[in-house]
C-alpha cells in the first residue's frame, strides 16, 4: 500500500488488522471447498439427532470452526483438542448456565465468559466455542429442551464430523495435512529448532508476552529460518514459485 496525501495507508492497514498473507488462489479454493463440504455433511448428519427447529442454531458455531479448519488448518486454534474440547466444554458450561441462571441475558453473558475461562485453563481455546455456549442458552426451546444431551448430540458429534472431514480433505495435499503434526516438513532449523533459537528461549519469550499467540512454535522457527535465509521453503504445487506452509 502506498502513502498518499500524507496518509500512511500501510500503517492504517496494519492497525485495522488487514491480512497481507500471500496465499495463492489454489489455497483459497481448497479452503472454500473444504468449508462447503463440511457444512453439507453437518446438515445431513444433524437431521439424525436434532429437530429441524434446532438444526440451524446448533450448526451455526460449526461454520466458524470450518473457517479455522480449512482456511488456517495449522493454527493452534484449529487443532483437534481445541476444536473438540472447546466445543464440548463450552456446551457443558452453556447448559449449566441455562439451567441454573434465571435471567436469559445474564445466563448468556456468563455462559460465554465462563466458557472462555474454561477453555483457557483446559488449553483448548477455540473461538466458535463461545457461540456453542451462547446457543445453549438462547437457542430456543428446541435446543434448551435437549438439556445435557446437547453436549453429546449435536455438539460433540458435530465436532468429530468436522474433524474427520478436515483430516480426509487435507490429507491428499502434503502441505495442508491435518492435524498440523502430519503435514510434510523439510528437515532443518524450522523443524528441529536448531536455527539458533532454543525451545527454552521461545517458551520464555512467549511467557513474557502474557497473551495467547495464534501461531505454533514450529511455524515461528520456520519463519525465522526463512527470514534469515537458513533454508529455502518447499514449493507449493498449487502456487508455483511460492513456498508452501
Amino acid at each position: 500500500m502506498k502513502r498518499r496525501a500524507g496518509i500512511d495507508w500501510a500503517a492504517l492497514g496494519r492497525l485495522a488488522g488487514l491480512e497481507f498473507s500471500p496465499v495463492g488462489h489454489g489455497e483459497r479454493l481448497l479452503s472454500l471447498l473444504g468449508g462447503a463440504l463440511s457444512m453439507l455433511a453437518l446438515f445431513a448428519a444433524g437431521h439424525l439427532y436434532v429437530e429441524a427447529d434446532a438444526l440451524v442454531p446448533v450448526v451455526a458455531s460449526m461454520g466458524a470452526s470450518a473457517v479455522l479448519l480449512f482456511a488456517v488448518p495449522h493454527g493452534p486454534l484449529s487443532q483437534p483438542w481445541p476444536v473438540l474440547g472447546g466445543h464440548v466444554v463450552s456446551a457443558l458450561v452453556g447448559v449449566v448456565c441455562a439451567k441454573l441462571i434465571g435471567p436469559p441475558m445474564l445466563a448468556a453473558a456468563l455462559a460465554v465468559g465462563l466458557a472462555i475461562g474454561a477453555m483457557h485453563y483446559l488449553r483448548c481455546i477455540h473461538p466458535p466455542g463461545g457461540a456453542t455456549a451462547l446457543v445453549a442458552v438462547i437457542g430456543g426451546p428446541a435446543v434448551t429442551g435437549l438439556g445435557f444431551q446437547y453436549v453429546l448430540t449435536p455438539v460433540a458429534a458435530n465436532a468429530l464430523i468436522v474433524l474427520a472431514i478436515a483430516f480426509l480433505f487435507n490429507t491428499p495435499f502434503p502441505w495442508r495435512r491435518y492435524p498440523a503434526q502430519l503435514r510434510s516438513r523439510a528437515p532443518g532449523p524450522a523443524a528441529t529448532g536448531d536455527g539458533g533459537i532454543r525451545h527454552e528461549d521461545f517458551v520464555y519469550a512467549l511467557s513474557q508476552l502474557d497473551t495467547f499467540v495464534d501461531v505454533s512454535e514450529e511455524d515461528l522457527l520456520r519463519i525465522y529460518a526463512l527470514a534469515t535465509g537458513a533454508r529455502p521453503a518447499p514449493v507449493n504445487p498449487l502456487r508455483p514459485g511460492r513456498a508452501s506452509r
